[in-house]
């Protein structure tokens, strides 16, 4: 591999260097860039009181959960919406729980740019606002083709918690604090669309499908009315834009500028933003691998949601309400992998710096990514588990234990994919988590459409076997990153950019 002689981007503190950094107006100088007030500026996201900062965590942690829910809540109950609509067409069934997740592939293209230039709480706000609306037209709709274009509209603007947590995340919290707070996040990305079938499914059964949109508008509407209260923004280019405008404002000094301030038009500004991601995705060798890495297990969980209930309504004869308690297998392992990873990731972090004896902002990113060597193992031999149970027909909890080793191993390349990402594109942490959850959503929406047949043509067994060992391929992805991943990223061009 090729020695790049460059400084990697991600050891450098998340704050711009230090240039003018005093709030007397009289110490500004002409011409002149704002920066903090020092490491202890009460302005800085990262001093506000943990309380406040921990209420913007959870604040945005319940966004992802109630957003979450629309991806399957609705999946024990696609039957009913079928028959409601008039719709007999096996491969829309799917594709009426997919389109939710192309939603989330498309929007963060969109709200990532929008987020680095006009900040993230705004973004927050606007998506809120949408997402209610689409719910309530889903919960409203009277044909398939109404119900698709308000899913694919929810599934776009719902997204944006998810797509901008992790980098509010790393505004609020150092490095070393991140594991615990992206657990608390990631129990609403990835816990609620494990337990939403459960309620989804009594739901239909007993009140009529349209009863799950309603469910899910009403938190909504509570925080759509909150959130504008309790959500400040965060991001520090923003901050730093807004402070500089003040002086200049003050001072009259119109030279006055933030440190963090771009070179370019807004519009140029827009479009680079709006590229970004995809080009992370396609020209960044960390980015593609780990994007491709999450998508494959993503791409499954789905596969899992969409075929659950009714393999387990097939195998074992189970009604509609009880078929969504199956769900609970992948979310007990599901809550156990976000604690544990979390828990695991901050002690890892913790003993680095303990055995360097450096600050957080030195650590490399790749220090997060050693909880992935054991997940990924754990989620190949959770789905032999899962199918080859199902194929003879054991007792419904074994199966079960199964895909809780799984929701389990699944956690574990998600949730440190998320921290290192953050982490080592500090400046574009939106872009990069749009790149990645551009790929996982497309691979989550689209897999599902053919796991009916597949099963079909190969058998549960085989089925599931077949997706373990394209899962087993990517065992060595955590020791390739941990081992090269820092000079690939000093060799990446986009992380400059």
């Amino acid at each position: 591999m090729a020695r790049c002689e460059s400084v990697d981007p991600a050891a450098r503190p998340s704050s711009p260097p230090k240039h003018v950094a005093s709030n007397n107006l009289a110490a500004v100088a002409t011409p002149a860039e704002v920066d903090w007030d020092g490491d202890a500026d009460p302005a800085n996201p990262r001093n506000w009181s943990p309380w406040y900062r921990w209420c913007h965590i959870v604040v945005i942690s319940l966004l992802t959960f109630v957003t979450s829910l629309g991806s399957s809540m609705l999946a024990p109950a696609v039957p009913d919406v079928m028959r409601s609509l008039g719709s007999d067409n096996a491969e829309l069934e799917s594709f009426v729980v997919s389109i939710y997740v192309i939603g989330f592939a498309l929007g963060p293209l969109i709200v990532a740019p929008l987020s680095e230039l006009y900040g993230r709480s705004m973004v927050y706000h606007v998506s809120n606002v949408l997402f209610l609306g689409a719910t309530i037209g889903c919960a409203l709709s009277t044909n398939v083709g109404m119900f698709l274009a308000f899913r694919l509209i929810s599934g776009s603007a719902g997204v944006t918690p998810l797509a901008l947590g992790g980098g509010s995340i790393g505004d609020l919290m150092a490095p070393e604090r991140m594991g615990r707070a992206m657990a608390i996040w990631g129990l609403g990305s990835l816990v609620s669309p494990v337990f939403a079938p459960i309620a989804g499914g009594y739901l239909s059964e007993d009140i009529g499908w349209r009863w799950i949109f309603w469910v899910i508008t009403i938190p909504m509407a509570i925080l759509t009315v909150l959130s504008p209260f309790l959500l400040r923004e965060t991001y520090a280019p923003i901050l730093l834009e807004r402070k500089a405008r003040r002086l200049r404002r003050e001072t009259g000094d119109p030279n006055i500028r933030s440190h963090s301030a771009p070179q370019l038009s807004q519009r140029e500004v827009f479009f680079n933003a709006l590229v970004r991601p995809l080009k992370m995705l396609l020209t960044s060798p960390v980015v593609m691998t780990l994007a491709f890495d999450v998508a494959v297990v993503y791409g499954y969980q789905y596969l899992v949601f969409t075929t659950l209930s009714y393999i387990f309504q097939d195998v074992y004869r189970l009604s509609t309400g009880l078929s969504g308690l199956v769900y609970l297998g992948d979310g007990i392992g599901t809550i156990l992998g976000i604690f544990a990873i979390g828990y695991a990731s901050d002690k890892v972090a913790e003993s680095k710096k303990a055995r360097l004896g450096t600050p957080d902002e030195t650590l490399a990113p790749e220090t997060w990514l050693w909880p992935m060597i054991p997940a990924s193992i754990l989620t190949p031999i959770g789905l032999l588990w899962y199918g080859w149970s199902l194929e003879t027909r054991a007792f419904p909890v074994i199966p079960l234990l199964g895909l809780g080793v799984f929701g389990f191993g699944m956690m574990g390349i998600f949730q440190p994919v998320q921290i290192y990402l953050v982490n080592a594109f500090p400046a574009h942490s939106a872009s990069a988590l749009a790149a990645s959850n551009l790929l996982r959503s497309l691979v989550g929406a689209l897999l599902p459409l053919g796991g009916q047949r597949m099963y079909e043509a190969l058998g549960l067994g085989w089925g599931n076997s077949l997706l373990a060992f394209i899962a087993l391929a990517m065992v060595p992805v955590p020791y390739i990153l941990i081992k090269f991943g820092g000079r690939m990223r000093m060799c990446d061009k986009n992380v400059n950019q």
